[in-house]
């Protein structure tokens, strides 16, 4: 059988309009699509900052990938020194749940400060690896500070910490640099499951098992990071002034990172649930679990 051009150019065209026209699947509104932040094999998606260290500067091997963990390890240090470390999963979120398990494991690096035996943290709404100074400790954050019991009495953990940042507790604005949870303490080097809901610049939730363990509300910069003694400058912070005139701007968004604070810490399951996205029904990719809306995601 034989075509004329025209035939096959008219042909094209109803294959070409019926595939335009035929819908995407739309997905089950209600099934909560979680995203694997780490993919248990390398580092790929995440980046590193280590003081006095350059970006992407793995100093002496610290963060690392075995047995499907990401581990954070210094068998090839001979003393800590201020080699304070941070592992940035590069796309920044704003409302949303994360959820983690972490154990910390063996003695602390020589040189490691008193206060950081069985000492790290994830940082939440954190300012991006590449805007972190050279010299800088930590990064501007909230910090859901994960801690180790020593044996000896209770020690809590999904703690909050706030370097350069603040926040209000039960409706009162609160300097305090390190405020506890109500959480059980976990000795030894046992796995700790821990969820954050993170809800922009609004309410922030830390949970252990069915607990809701902390919760605070309006994060926010500071103008100040941590002290007077401590201040932005001390700190290692770029232009430190800009950041002091920014007090009281809301922190609504930002990047996770995982801290390195002198004690060998394991992390796995690392997951997300975005919770911004498109909250139209009639969209493909409408999902019942979203809060915060975000038509351009809307897909028909």
């Amino acid at each position: 059988m034989k075509f004329s051009l025209s035939s096959v150019f008219i042909i094209l065209c109803l294959i070409a309009i019926s595939s335009c026209s035929t819908p995407s699947p739309k997905s089950d509104p209600d099934m909560e699509e979680w995203i694997s932040l780490f993919n248990g094999k390398d580092l790929t998606g995440w980046d590193i900052k280590i003081t006095g260290r350059p970006l992407n500067d793995n100093f002496l091997n610290t963060f690392r990938v075995e047995d499907s963990m990401l581990r954070i390890s210094y068998d090839q240090y001979e003393n800590f020194g201020t080699y304070y470390g941070h592992l940035y999963y590069q796309k920044p979120y704003s409302y949303y749940k994360l959820k983690f398990d972490y154990r910390f494991l063996g003695e602390q690096t020589p040189g490691g400060a008193v206060w950081n035996v069985r000492n790290s943290g994830v940082m939440l709404h954190s300012q991006s690896a590449e805007s972190v100074g050279i010299d800088q400790e930590f990064p501007v954050s909230i910090e859901l500070q994960t801690l180790g019991g020593l044996g000896d009495g209770p020690r809590t953990t999904a703690n909050l910490c706030t370097p350069g940042t603040m926040v209000e507790m039960e409706g009162e604005l609160t300097r305090d640099h390190c405020i506890d949870s109500r959480s059980q303490t976990y000795d030894g080097d046992q796995w700790v499951s821990v969820e954050a809901v993170v809800l922009g610049d609004s309410v922030v939730y830390h949970i252990i098992g069915p607990d809701t363990v902390l919760t605070y509300n309006k994060p926010q910069i500071d103008g100040i990071f941590v002290s007077e003694s401590y201040n932005w400058a001390e700190a290692g912070v770029p232009n430190p002034e800009e950041w002091a005139k920014k007090e009281g701007t809301p922190l609504a968004s930002g990047y996770i990172a995982l801290q390195a604070e002198s004690h060998p810490i394991d992390f796995r399951n690392i997951e997300l649930l975005d919770l911004e996205g498109c909250m139209d029904p009639k969209a493909v990719n409408y999902k019942s679990y979203y809060i915060k809306s975000a038509p351009e995601k809307c897909e028909y």
